[in-house]
């Protein structure tokens, strides 16, 4: 019973957590349960609800904070809160099938956005919002040996295809100074980082493993791949202003539709009957460029690395959750656009980006 039980806590802390933003770098979220209960379970239905948050404040250049922001108080705040609902249908002892869709709330509390950085206004920094439903994912999984032959391990692989549902274009509005003096208001996109969607239609692979060591202790894996062929989604940059010259040069006018990718992995134990606890390394990232498709459009790359403890509680039907990602490593690396002007100046480019400190994921994984 306890091998039971550490191989559900396995599986279901490799594959519950696929991805999440991390702020101005946008990761999106795709899919947060455990893909097919445990190995060799049949005709199963599956349902997981998963709540995630995180405060994005902290700016990075490269792996360096660039503390002056907050310091001087220009710093960008994402506040981003989503739930995602996750149907997995087991049809037999090898495959399963599931559906995700994430619903998302994001607040962006910015300064340059608006008035701009050096205001002295006491109504400089303002607020721009996005609500709805995001990027539905389709996923189908097979265990690549036997459930009943291979009691000790086992690893399990799957291929999604995840839509453009997510409101790409969201728009909001800007406090702008107008050309009198005066103050004015501009609707327009919202910024990259708390849009629903990235516009594309993506391909998703996985590798889900584990291994047990005994009856207590195992071992856990996962891999997430999203590649996204298209390009660009001609959602604009601009905020409802004009586009510059340099943002035209270096094709940053409109905003990118970004691979992104996870790795994660770790110890699993399991304390008591139902009571298990997990630990690991997490790591989530935007690339510079694409597996398939071009590079250009705006984007932040980047990746977060980060200790991952979760502990949950399992009864006869349920699992109940939580897990808090603690950021360990932040890097802003170059984009496409900062490589393309460093070689046209001769002068290094590097963007920067907002960034976590931690994320907080509660939910629970029902049998129905």
């Amino acid at each position: 019973m306890r091998q039971t039980y550490l191989i559900v806590t396995i599986l279901f802390m490799a594959s519950f957590g696929k991805a999440s933003a991390q702020g101005c770098v946008a990761i999106r979220s795709n899919g947060n349960t455990c893909s097919a209960g445990k190995a060799g379970e049949s005709k199963a239905l599956i349902f997981n609800f998963n709540t995630r948050y995180f405060k994005s404040y902290k700016h990075f250049v490269g792996t360096e904070e660039q503390h002056e922001r907050v310091e001087r108080g220009t710093e960008v705040i994402n506040h981003s809160l989503s739930w995602d609902f996750t149907l997995t249908k087991v049809v037999n002892k090898f495959w399963s099938f599931s559906v995700n869709v994430p619903l998302i709330s994001n607040v962006r509390s910015s300064m340059y956005e608006h008035y701009g950085n050096g205001s002295t206004s006491p109504n400089a920094r303002n607020n721009t919002r996005s609500f709805g439903i995001g990027d539905i994912r389709l996923s189908a999984y097979r265990w690549v040996f036997d459930p009943a032959r291979s009691h000790k391990g086992n690893l399990q692989v799957g291929l999604g295809l995840k839509l453009p549902t997510g409101d790409y274009q969201y728009q909001d509005y800007f406090h702008k100074r107008s050309a009198s003096g005066g103050d004015s208001v501009v609707l327009g996109p919202v910024d990259q980082s708390i849009q629903l969607g990235d516009g594309g239609t993506g391909i998703s692979l996985e590798l889900n493993g584990y291994y047990n060591f005994g009856a207590r202790l195992g071992t856990y894996g996962n891999l997430y791949y999203l590649a996204n062929p298209r390009e660009q989604n001609g959602t604009s940059t601009s905020r409802g202003g004009s586009t510059s010259q340099t943002n035209i040069q270096y094709f940053t006018s409109t905003m990118s539709v970004p691979d992104q990718f996870m790795i994660r992995g770790g110890l699993a134990y399991t304390v008591a009957k139902n009571l298990n606890f997990s630990g690991g390394i997490r790591m989530e990232a935007i690339p510079s460029s694409d597996l398939i498709g071009g590079d250009k459009g705006f984007r932040r790359p980047g990746y977060v690395l980060s200790a991952e403890p979760t502990i949950s509680y399992m009864t006869k039907k349920a699992n109940f959750y939580l897990s808090i990602p603690v950021a360990i490593e932040r890097n802003r690396t170059q984009s496409y656009s900062d490589k393309l002007r460093t070689k046209a100046t001769g002068n290094h480019v590097q963007g920067d980006a907002a960034f976590a400190d931690y994320l907080v994921n509660v939910g629970f994984s029902i049998h129905l």
